[in-house]
């Protein structure tokens, strides 16, 4: 008998009940046990299910079907018993980093910064597009919810696999907050390699209990007490655009947790920043002077990017 992916089955036991007859099967080649209510000639072949073929039914021996289901059985009961154990050891790895994070979150922590290792499971040929964590690790705490990529940037060395996201690249700023979106994050890709973003706080004991696995691994922390987040939003901004042409220089700044600012010859465009929202400020910190410059909410960014 044909089921899923062409693989051979022989059915050890049928049963039935007020619901119908139900075939218990073993798989010849992985001995993996399962169940199927609908057993189809190979004649009737129709999509996925599972089919015999009328035109040359086969029939194994009871003593070897016998011989068949012990073996899948006693590979059921070890991989039950190698799950139980693994469920064991993730419980003892969560109490473990559920203990250091409670120790060692700071109180006033408002994100933890942390670093995602993406597999790519997309298929282009059915325009399926997704991936997976496969790991993560803990580089840091903030005491902002703010998503500033400099700030990503400072705990990118702590670990190995992204100190080269330390180098400031625009194309590594990702801004997707919006539906579908894959939100804020500092890496090459959403799809594959490693990303570094935060992962804000809203409830302490709910964010240690999503954290404790990865706090408890060996290798799921990789924090450098010389870059804790002591400095404020505003020592932290930095260029999230710079553009420049024959007649216009400008840069855009992360001002603030909820503004940006805009810093040079804007003279000629003055009239549309007003328009967009912007209040004009002659005397705005930046560079560790006083700078003329236009003051806008955050959320105003993605109007700005049109300029």
């Amino acid at each position: 008998m044909e089921g899923y992916s062409y693989g051979r089955y022989v059915v050890y036991q049928i049963t039935h009940d007020k619901y119908g007859y139900h075939y218990h099967l073993i798989n010849l080649r992985t001995l993996d046990m399962q169940q199927s209510e609908i057993i189809k000639p190979l004649s009737q072949k129709f999509g996925i299910g599972m089919y015999y073929d009328e035109n040359n039914i086969e029939f194994m021996p009871e003593t070897e079907v016998a011989e068949l289901y012990a073996k899948a059985k006693a590979k059921e009961v070890a991989e039950q018993e190698k799950e139980r154990l693994e469920n064991k050891r993730r419980k003892a790895v969560r109490e473990i980093g559920r203990k250091w994070l409670n120790e060692n979150l700071p109180k006033d922590a408002k994100a933890i910064i942390v670093a995602r290792l993406k597999t790519d499971e997309s298929d282009s040929q059915t325009d399926y597009y997704a991936s997976k964590v496969t790991r993560t690790v803990i580089l840091g705490f903030s005491k902002h919810k703010r998503d500033i990529f400099s700030e990503m940037r400072k705990y990118a060395p702590n670990f190995e696999e992204t100190a080269h996201l330390a180098i400031y690249n625009e194309q590594h700023e990702h801004r997707e907050k919006y539906s579908m979106g894959a939100g804020y994050y500092l890496g090459e890709s959403k799809y594959s390699g490693w990303i570094i973003e935060k992962s804000p706080i809203y409830d302490r004991k709910n964010k240690i209990d999503e954290f404790a696995y990865v706090a408890g691994c060996p290798n799921g922390i990789y924090i450098n007490k010389g870059n804790d987040d002591n400095t404020s939003i505003q020592e932290q901004k930095e260029p999230t655009l710079q553009f420049e042409s024959d007649n216009l220089s400008f840069e855009i700044v992360d001002y603030s947790e909820k503004a940006i600012a805009l810093f040079g010859d804007t003279k000629e465009i003055k009239d549309l920043l007003k328009a967009m929202g912007g209040k004009f400020n002659p005397k705005l910190a930046h560079n560790n002077e006083k700078q003329a410059g236009w003051i806008f909410s955050f959320y105003s960014d993605n109007l700005l990017i049109l300029v």
